[in-house]
């Protein structure tokens, strides 16, 4: 397979950087464009006390590849949660677009392991899940899953797509992914196509208190014809 050179765009530290990548020529395919909001933090993060942490790089997140079409499918659609009464803010801001680290744009749920979840409306092809939890601080959320499925009460025909709850705390299973320190860049999961209607994200508290939060859970795929 040919490859050509292109020049990709990343923010970091507020500034926009090129830097040259090679990007396959699948004509079937194509780069994901998102949307970050400004970061909130800069510098190395510290007293982050963790044995399952991943590998801090510094550097952005690379070009994204999806299947042509692609299209964001979870703006302004119906959110539900564990906690019916957040502690702060509104369920509804994960899906309001607002991605900032500011003040007033994230919904914090109670402790212990607490749930958000998208309805897509229909059962749709997902071919990338991103999700910001509060990110204007470097902090890392506990137990993080993220769970598709056509059944909204999650019983049955559940597809774990990521999983970092490495002693099985969350009664979900225990996962082999890494924890990671949430950025301005949220986090990307890669479903590979499953289909399904319902996206759960899952979080256990974090490395600076017992609360859960969520800015943004932004799901893209193909659109059900």
């Amino acid at each position: 397979m040919k490859k050509t050179l292109i020049w990709i765009s990343a923010a970091v530290l507020g500034l926009a950087i090129l830097a040259p990548m090679a990007i396959s020529q699948d004509p079937g395919k194509e780069v994901l464009k998102i949307t970050l909001p400004k970061p909130m933090f800069v510098g190395t993060p510290k007293n982050i006390r963790t044995a399952n942490l991943e590998m801090i790089t510094g550097k952005p997140r690379g070009p994204f590849m999806v299947p042509v079409g692609t299209v964001l499918l979870s703006a302004g659609k119906p959110v539900t949660a564990s906690d019916k009464e957040p502690v702060i803010g509104e369920i509804a801001f994960v899906t309001d677009g607002k991605k900032s680290g500011e003040d007033g744009y994230y919904v914090e749920l109670g402790p212990m392991l607490q749930w958000v979840q998208i309805d897509l409306g229909k059962s749709q092809e997902l071919n990338a899940i991103l999700a910001w939890h509060y990110h204007s601080q470097a902090r890392v959320y506990r137990d993080v899953v993220v769970q598709v499925s056509d059944d909204k009460d999650f019983i049955g025909g559940v597809t774990t797509i990521f999983n970092n709850d490495h002693d099985n705390t969350s009664g979900l299973g225990a996962g082999r992914d890494k924890e990671y320190i949430e950025t301005f860049d949220g986090k990307l999961f890669d479903p590979k196509g499953v289909k399904a209607r319902y996206v759960r994200l899952y979080s256990g508290g974090n490395t600076s208190n017992d609360m859960n939060h969520y800015v943004e859970v932004e799901v893209y795929g193909l659109p059900a014809k």
